[in-house]
Parts: C-alpha cells; structure tokens; sequence
C-alpha cells in the first residue's frame, strides 16, 4: 500500500516518481541481504512504546547473533534492555537497521517482533538496502565481555550530553507511523551537523538521499521520535526520545534539502550500553560542510 505520509512529503519536495518509497519494497530476504545480516556485529532497533514514545536502541552480538530463518524471518541472538526492556514480550512493530561502518553497507528491516526467550523473533514486511552516503568509516578494535550497565535520566540535556551531541558524526533516528509500521534509520554528517539550539531543543540538516522519505513521511504523520547517539569509543548511549518536524526553508545550512527541529521531552544515557569499541577512519566524502566550519 502506499504511504500516505512518504507521499505527501515527496510532492511537497518536488518528487514525481509513481509508487516510490515503501510501497516498492519486498516483504521477503533477498540472499545477499541474508549473507550481509549474518556476518554483523550491531543492529539498530526503533519502535514505539506502550506511552506512545518513541526510542532507538542497540543490539550487539558475535557474527551470526542476526539469522535470517525462512525468507521472511529473522532471528537475533538478543534482547532490548532500557529504554525498550519488555516492550517485545508481546508482538509489536518494529524497525531494524544493520550497519557496517567499515564497509558502508546498511540494510533496514521493518516488521513486527516478539521475544521468545533470549531472541527476538522477526516477521519482516520491508526488507532494503541504504546508499553509503554520509556513513563515516570506522573499525572494531575491542569487544569486551558485557558488563553491569549504568543508565541516568532527565527531561533535558546536561551541558556533557550536549556537547557529545555537538561532537557526533553520526545518529540513529526512529520514527512509527499508526497503522503502518516503525522504522530506524541513519543520519550521519562532519561533527557539528547536529545543532544544538539548547537543552530542549536539537536541529538537523536532513541531505540528499534516495527520495523515499520513509523517515519524514512517517513524520507527516506522527511526530513523535526516537535518537541514539552512540560513544564509539566508550560503548556508552543517549538515547532521546520526543517530537520533530520538518522545517522546509533549509536557510544557510550548507547541503541541507530542508532542516529537521527536534523537541527533548525525556533523556536516557546508558553506560556500557554496548561492548564493541570502534576506532575512526575517514568522514564520507558526501558529507557537506556544517555552517560556520
């Protein structure tokens, strides 16, 4: 079916591609995207909570801990902790980004979930690959034993929080449209892509991509979002959770297409969150300069 929210994003961007976006996508596992999710070592997790919030969360493991069972299931070796702990003991939508950083390769998985012990059980409806655009290159160098997490929370960033934001490369955004499913997804830029306008408040510039707006047409029709920026070095999360919209007038912002505003309404940072350390290697060569760099 198509996406009332993608479409209505699309005309307004000047898009005039017929069923472009998720109305093109299989529901089943092409092989080489099995072959991809078996050899990774993190999934990105989004969806919506039984408060109508919507969070992003990590999932790690050894290689084959995601394993494609049939070609519409998935398997992962794990579970969600915060901010997403027992949101799958029932069926529930989900969106799920495999991400490679040391190839570029991404692949998104949307459908719904349950938890059966210590996996995941999920019956996908959308199965596609990413672009590399804007995906900083980086490498695993530790993976230490999983260890007691620390998690603390608020309802605004601290000045820490803030400038880890104002530093990052790269986020993770979830977003759930009623009736139509969740979805997580990349955004990645040189540091100081994100702004940050105060502790309530952080802008985007959202870039050129493949004119599906998956991630926007979901918007047009439920603002309520979910952030995660990882620490790569550390293995620590924040993860944000609130309400975005778009702003169509991208002012100075060098390379934006439009400009994403988005609303904290509650913080969660997670230490130990994931126990894979990665080191940098190179920026996208797609990223634009930030505004005022």
């Amino acid at each position: 079916m198509r996406h009332e929210g993608e479409v209505a994003v699309q005309r307004r961007a000047g898009v005039r591609l017929a069923e472009h976006g998720s109305a093109r996508v299989r529901a089943e596992i092409p092989e080489v995207a099995a072959r991809f999710l078996e050899s990774q070592r993190m999934v990105a997790i989004g969806a919506e909570d039984r408060e109508g919030r919507v969070w992003a969360a990590p999932l790690t493991g050894r290689p084959g801990f995601v394993t494609p069972a049939g070609d519409r299931t998935i398997l992962v070796d794990a579970v969600p902790g915060a901010p997403l702990a027992g949101l799958f003991d029932d069926e529930h939508d989900i969106g799920m980004l495999a991400i490679e950083p040391s190839s570029r390769r991404r692949m998104r998985v949307n459908g719904r979930a349950r938890r059966d012990g210590d996996h995941l059980v999920v019956r996908t409806e959308q199965v596609y690959s990413n672009c590399p655009k804007y995906l900083q290159k980086r490498t695993i160098t530790g993976d230490l034993e999983p260890g007691d997490r620390t998690s603390r929370s608020g309802d605004r960033l601290s000045e820490a929080q803030q400038t880890w934001i104002s530093a990052a490369d790269t986020f993770f955004v979830a977003t759930h449209a009623p009736g139509l499913g969740s979805d997580v997804s990349h955004r990645g830029g040189n540091p100081g892509f994100v702004e940050v306008v105060d502790d309530r408040r952080l802008v985007w510039p959202d870039y050129a991509g493949n004119l599906m707006y998956m991630t926007l047409g979901n918007l047009e029709l439920n603002p309520a979002a979910g952030l995660l920026f990882l620490d790569w070095v550390t293995g620590d999360a924040l993860h944000l959770t609130g309400r975005a919209r778009v702003e169509w007038d991208p002012g100075d912002v060098p390379g934006a297409q439009r400009l994403v505003t988005f609303d904290v309404e509650q913080v969660l940072q997670v230490g130990g969150a994931s126990p894979l350390r990665w080191a940098f290697e190179e920026y996208s060569r797609f990223n634009p300069p930030v505004r005022g760099g």
